[in-house]
């Protein structure tokens, strides 16, 4: 629980829902990587976009945008049709396609994997909820077991390995938790999707960035000196204090509050 009286307890959920309400709404999506594959109506089309754009978010907004639009064009602007049908010479068009440090031989590879999977599967829930029971507490084996088969072919490049986080490896695995939360939470604001049904929102994880961080250590939720993935999983705990149901709908409130200047909160 977190480190407050009764009073305390109810006036910080209080706020913490009130912030939720402010943040969760369709205003948030233009400026967000989440405007990405809401582009799309296909399931197929939003998860390849979604996954994607999510992988390429660390840095400014804007710029991460930019980036995941690139990708849709150079895609015909139908990522799944181009995913299953696109032959070797096409990804030629990909070489030149680069952001911060995800290079071309990361995005062929992202293709090479699509494809392969794609042509086997109806969606990409199954590449995480196989992991998973409806015991387990969080999606944690899920991610494990998902970076795990990701690269399980002698031809994946291990400098992508660093774009594809794992608990394993002691990373918050901000991108990957933030992607699950658009494709699991059942979301009445029509921000998150919803779209998968084999995954709770009660075992998602809170996207851990610096704004997330540093807020929730503000208010007390966050004890845990490193940030890491048992910082992730403290946090996470202290959410599903306010909601068991749907812990990570407090990530609109702390990470709203943590890019919004003072005088802007109101």
């Amino acid at each position: 629980m977190p480190q407050q009286t009764p009073n305390g307890f109810e006036a910080l959920q209080t706020m913490l829902n009130q912030a939720v309400n402010r943040f969760n709404t369709p205003t948030f999506i233009p400026d967000d990587p989440i405007s990405i594959p809401h582009r799309f109506q296909q399931k197929q089309d939003r998860e390849i976009m979604g996954f994607w754009a999510a992988t390429l978010a660390w840095g400014q907004r804007k710029t991460i945008i930019q980036s995941a639009a690139k990708l849709v064009s150079l895609m015909d602007n139908t990522p799944y049709d181009f995913i299953l049908n696109h032959t070797e010479q096409d990804r030629a068009r990909f070489e030149s396609f680069k952001h911060r440090t995800f290079q071309a031989t990361d995005t062929l590879w992202f293709l090479a994997f699509f494809q392969e999977y794609y042509r086997k599967h109806d969606s990409l829930e199954t590449a995480f909820a196989r992991h998973l029971s409806p015991d387990d507490q969080t999606v944690e084996k899920a991610l494990v077991g998902f970076h795990r088969d990701f690269f399980d072919h002698p031809h994946a490049p291990l400098r992508t390995r660093k774009h594809v986080a794992t608990p394993e490896r002691g990373s918050t695995c901000k991108r990957i938790n933030m992607f699950l939360r658009w494709m699991v939470r059942k979301d009445p604001s029509g921000v998150d999707f919803g779209i998968w049904n084999q995954i709770s929102p009660s075992q998602l994880l809170i996207p851990l960035d610096v704004h997330v961080d540093r807020i929730a250590r503000q208010l007390g939720l966050l004890d845990r000196r490193q940030t890491d993935w048992q910082a992730v999983l403290e946090l996470t705990a202290r959410l599903r204090d306010f909601d068991p149901s749907d812990p990570v709908k407090y990530d609109f409130a702390l990470f709203g509050m943590g890019v919004l200047k003072p005088e802007e909160l109101g």
